[in-house]
């Protein structure tokens, strides 16, 4: 099976993105395809042997769209369609005003004269009037609704053309009842010299010209507004500055063309091209658009540093270590391109009831007319209603109500470091009720560090000079723990250790300045025959505590004890706070052994503790969990957490785990903190509420709406829905659905 991308051109509505789906799902031997509208992008998963590209593409053309493949290419992508949309939208601004110009012009001479509740007329020239001039009041109309059609002409176009393919799509409903006020007001106009009391009253000019233009203001509006729920997008691409400078030589190059090794000078308040490791320098680095950190970050030599982040203060020189397509940055728009690209499952509903939609509306239209003709009343009459019901119904709030919401609520997520590959984990997350976290690396710091320095028969001073001798020969990082430590005390004259040894699973011997030195846990000093007895009670404590204890000894003689662990976050019990304050279940999942767990886990305060779990048995108590009926996310970091994170309702990986993690994973969270957990469900339980308040008010809309645009209201005594504010009402539906997902873009999680 292959799956590929094509870029789809020529729809402007969900019944056109629902038609492209239906045609491409027919073809032999693919499995999925979905389009998504406000992307522009049909995702398509297919057999080879049976289909290709060209038939592909074939077959979206034979149903009246264009279709191309997707370039793959982050350089590609971005080439062009920033410029292209914000000239299309420049061009549709235009061709609003000038529409809206003419439009104004039209009512002031149409309506003027027919003012209500017994106003006086406007004044108009008396070679236009309509009672002494009627022809030329005709022609002065018909002259006023040329332009407006000629600037509303892609929904002619597009309207009959996927009409005349057998697609017929919002543009459809809007060019038929324009067309049918507009023919019907020539003919009236030819008409009026046989008889101008009678033909002048029925001339729909302005029918014809304003429901374009309102329509056109709609989709204006909702053009705009949909640029910015791309927002995210487009910020992230302008995170990666065009040129480098190459270190030493001092030249400028195209970011593209730097390779993995290549030295690179980052000045202060400049981007980091690339991702890379700090070869010499010292700064403060601003990440907060790549991970939600509003902090700058402390770099140094050695320090891994982003594609797209920006240097504040200090000089640095940086090695490439990653380019192109395997960047960060690259890797976080890809992954927020692919959610904005999925459908959730609540949207699938929404586009089987848009790809019928219009025909039923077309239907409904028919009927309604052939009902007030058969009733007796006029043509006028029932041309009026026909119109009102083709314009009044709309789809496109139907189809946008939840891509807009997934795009807005992605691109929120990603603002704050939460990336969630797909609408449907979007949509999904929102029913976890129980949250499994791993605890190393992700509950804990993932970092060994000493926590406790008991000296005997010694001071303090004696034994870490002696620890930190002996431990800096070993690369154990529990050794490093305890060097580490060393250094920070300010003890840098050490001995150097000789006839060095390393005891599997016990420790190290050494000589230092002639006298033999043990380091190891209490096997290793209990095989030396040294009485451990004065510090075995305080070293049970701290193991029954997850820490790992490591006596040391000089010439057969105690010389003290320091314990080394893997110490919690900072923020992991406030996270956990915050998941049952959300009416979650937190379970703590581990390898390690119960008593070491179980404190760890009252530490932080979860529910369970499952302790003693080898790798391969993880999966197997997520399994278990949901047979009990459970929706599970499963938090974790390490590669032995993959399978876990798969077989997880929601996997979820922090972003300094590793890359098999994040691979494994439906939602990434780039910062190191537990408390983005409960981000992710916020944000996931507000995007769904957005998303069923769209699709509410959209199906609300087409339910009052088309009856009353029927003539319902006007069957009991009540007005009938002119064309015009049918018109309006529908481009408002529109305007509403994605200003409503708009909003959305500004929740706090």
């Amino acid at each position: 099976m292959r799956e590929e991308k094509y870029d789809i051109s020529g729809m402007h509505c969900a019944a056109c993105s629902a038609s492209v789906e239906r045609v491409t799902r027919k073809l032999p031997g693919v499995e999925r395809s979905e389009v998504n509208l406000t992307t522009g992008i049909m995702t398509i998963r297919y057999d080879e042997s049976q289909v290709g590209p060209e038939q592909i593409i074939a077959k979206v053309e034979k149903a009246g769209f264009g279709a191309a493949l997707h370039p793959e290419k982050r350089e590609k992508a971005m080439e062009s369609p920033k410029d292209d949309e914000a000239a299309a939208l420049k061009r549709k601004k235009l061709e609003l005003v000038t529409a809206g110009a003419f439009s104004l012009v039209l009512l002031y001479v149409s309506m003027g004269q027919m003012l209500p509740f017994g106003l006086p007329a406007l004044p108009l020239p008396d070679l236009f009037s309509m009672h002494t001039h009627p022809v030329n009041f005709a022609m002065l109309q018909l002259l006023l609704t040329i332009p407006v059609l000629y600037c509303g002409r892609n929904f002619f176009i597009s309207g009959f053309k996927a009409l005349f393919h057998g697609n017929p799509n919002m543009d459809s409903l809007v060019a038929i009842g324009s067309v049918c006020s507009f023919v019907y007001s020539v003919v009236m106009t030819f008409l009026i010299s046989d008889n101008p009391h009678a033909y002048v009253h029925n001339l729909y000019y302005e029918s014809a010209a304003v429901v374009l233009t309102l329509v056109s203001l709609g989709k204006f509006l909702e053009s705009r507004n949909m640029q910015k729920t791309k927002g995210a997008i487009t910020a992230l691409m302008r995170l990666a500055p065009d040129t480098a400078i190459l270190a030493g030589s001092g030249r400028e190059v195209p970011t593209d063309s730097l390779q993995t090794g290549d030295l690179v000078l980052v000045k202060p308040g400049a981007r980091v091209p690339v991702d890379g490791v700090v070869a010499e320098g010292a700064s403060s680095v601003n990440e907060a658009m790549l991970t939600g950190e509003s902090l700058p970050v402390e770099k140094a030599a050695g320090s891994d540093v982003i594609g797209g982040s920006v240097n504040q203060n200090g000089v640095l020189y940086v090695k490439v270590t990653r380019t192109g397509e395997d960047t960060t940055l690259a890797r976080i728009i890809r992954f927020v391109e692919d959610a904005q690209g999925k459908k959730a499952p609540i949207s699938k509903t929404a586009d089987k009831v848009a790809g019928i939609f219009v025909p039923v509306v077309m239907a409904i239209a028919l009927l309604a007319a052939a009902a007030w003709a058969i009733a007796g009343q006029p043509f006028a009459f029932v041309l009026k209603v026909f119109t009102s019901v083709l314009v009044i119904a709309c789809p496109c709030a139907l189809g946008l109500a939840t891509p807009t919401a997934i795009m807005v609520g992605t691109g929120l997520g990603a603002r704050h470091g939460i990336l969630i590959r797909s609408g449907e984990i979007l949509e999904i997350t929102h029913s976890v009720d129980t949250v499994v976290l791993d605890k190393t690396g992700t509950i804990t710091k993932g970092e060994p560090a000493v926590t406790e320095v008991i000296p005997y028969q010694c001071d303090k001073t004696t034994l870490l000079k002696t620890a930190g001798a002996i431990e800096s020969v070993s690369s154990h990082p529990l050794a490093q723990a305890i060097t580490g430590y060393v250094k920070e005390q300010g003890i840098t004259a050490l001995f150097q250790p000789a006839d060095f040894e390393n005891l599997p699973g016990r420790g190290l011997k050494a000589t230092l300045e002639g006298r033999a030195v043990l380091a190891g846990n209490r096997r290793l000093l209990e095989e030396q025959g040294i009485d451990i007895s004065p510090l075995s009670e305080q070293a049970d404590s701290l193991a029954a505590q997850g820490q790992t204890p490591m006596f040391f000894a000089m010439d057969g003689a105690l010389l003290g004890l320091i314990s080394v662990a893997d110490p919690v976050k900072d923020t992991s019990a406030a996270a956990i706070r915050a998941m049952k304050q959300q009416g979650i279940r937190t379970v703590l999942l581990t390898g390690d052994n119960l008593a070491a767990a179980e404190h760890i886990g009252a530490l932080v305060g979860v529910d369970e503790v499952i302790a003693q779990v080898l790798p391969e048995e993880k999966a197997e108590v997520i399994q278990r969990l949901q047979r009990q009926g459970r929706k599970v996310m499963m938090v974790g970091d390490g590669i032995n957490d993959a399978p876990a994170l798969t077989a997880a309702t929601v996997g979820c990986a922090i972003g300094s785990g590793s890359d098999i993690a994040i691979e494994s994973a439906d939602i990434v969270l780039m910062r190191d903190d537990l408390q983005d957990v409960s981000r992710a469900l916020r944000l996931s339980s507000l995007t769904l509420r957005d998303i069923r308040q769209n699709l509410f008010w959209a199906c609300c809309y087409n339910t009052i709406g088309i009856p009353i645009a029927a003539g319902a209201l006007y069957l009991f005594g009540g007005p009938l829905l002119s064309p015009m504010f049918a018109g309006a009402a529908m481009s408002l539906s529109s305007v509403c659905v994605v200003g409503n997902a708009l909003r959305l873009g500004r929740a706090k999680l």
